[in-house]
């Protein structure tokens, strides 16, 4: 078997195009056609590069009368982390559990302020007998407790991911199978991701609809009515959560995946902007926070202040989309 024909079978065994060959070599894509056609052979290099990505010796590379396989022991470049099978497989298990965690923990944060808005709502009804100061005291105790149950489980997560960081920001190579394996794997979730992504938005959409109708109804001197509008809003909350918790599942995952195939975001050249928008995205969400809060104990409005999350969601793609223009830009 010839040089072009191992390339053509180790890339198609790894699940590769020739496009992602070609970006993990740094060549064209035509020029792995190439290889590929015995039109050209790599030099020397490529070929070291070769053996170290696909994990084989150079002696089976070059040797036309070695059809099988002849791996490396892993040991070809220890400055490269390799990524086994057996990693690979904990690795999307575990990401499969923290999806769930994360999200949860998400909808705790979405949720946390509702026993504050409905409480408020109930101090101004007689017959629940609640005072103002009570109700606002219980409240805010509530919403501490969620968003420190939430905090808890993100840095639970965070802890327990801290094994596979590296596959975020460092170079690594993969065990031979491990690109075929997350392929299959990616294929056969594609579509359950598909309708998370679906779900998620229709209900997130739909969810002031119950809102905006009992909005038009509301007898602002009827305390009943206004504690009826306040629960349509926690209900506005509860189902926008929900939504949240489709995408945050189902994004978790895919993401899980496409790290392991350097793919999308998780490419090489991706990575390199990861820590930037990491940074942008934590400073853009804690003054998001701050200015929800800031307005809502300043005006006391929480029956209003909510409008800052669904503007801070769209604003945030917006400014993602301007910083990416501009690190590519300075590139």
């Amino acid at each position: 078997m010839i040089l072009a024909d191992k390339i053509i079978r180790l890339r198609k065994k790894n699940g590769w195009s020739q496009e992602e060959l070609a970006e993990k070599m740094g060549v064209s894509r035509q020029a792995v056609s190439k290889w590929e056609g015995a039109q050209s052979v790599p030099d020397l290099g490529k070929i070291l590069q070769l053996s170290t990505l696909f994990g084989v010796t150079t002696d089976y590379l070059l040797k036309d009368d070695l059809e099988d396989e002849v791996f490396t022991d892993g040991d070809d470049d220890p400055a490269v982390r390799r990524v086994t099978l057996a990693e690979a497989h904990a690795f999307l298990e575990w990401r499969r559990h923290a999806s769930m965690r994360i999200a949860g923990a998400t909808f705790l944060c979405i949720l946390a302020v509702i026993p504050l808005l409905l409480l408020g709502a109930a101090s101004e009804m007689p017959a629940f007998g609640l005072s103002e100061s009570l109700a606002a005291g219980i409240g805010l105790a509530a919403l501490l407790a969620l968003v420190a149950a939430a905090v808890a489980v993100f840095i639970s997560c965070g802890s327990q991911n801290a094994p596979y960081a590296f596959l975020d920001k460092e170079p690594f190579n993969t065990e031979y199978g491990v690109k075929g394996m997350v392929k299959e794997a990616q294929s056969a979730y594609r579509s359950t991701y598909t309708r998370s992504n679906i779900l998620g938005a229709c209900l997130c959409v739909l969810s002031p609809v119950s809102l905006l109708a009992g909005a038009c109804f509301v007898d602002e001197n009827d305390p009943k009515s206004t504690f009826a509008l306040v629960a349509l809003l926690a209900l506005t909350m509860v189902i926008a959560g929900v939504g949240v918790v489709f995408f945050i599942t189902a994004g978790v995952r895919w993401a899980s995946m496409q790290k392991l195939l350097e793919e999308g975001e998780f490419s090489a050249r991706e990575k390199k902007k990861l820590g930037m928008r990491e940074s942008i995205g934590t400073i853009y969400w804690l003054a998001a926070t701050a200015i929800y809060l800031g307005w809502s104990f300043t005006t006391d409005n929480w029956k209003s202040t909510w409008i800052v999350w669904p503007i801070a969601g769209v604003l945030f793609a917006a400014v993602m989309v301007v910083c990416n223009l501009i690190m590519d830009k300075n590139k």
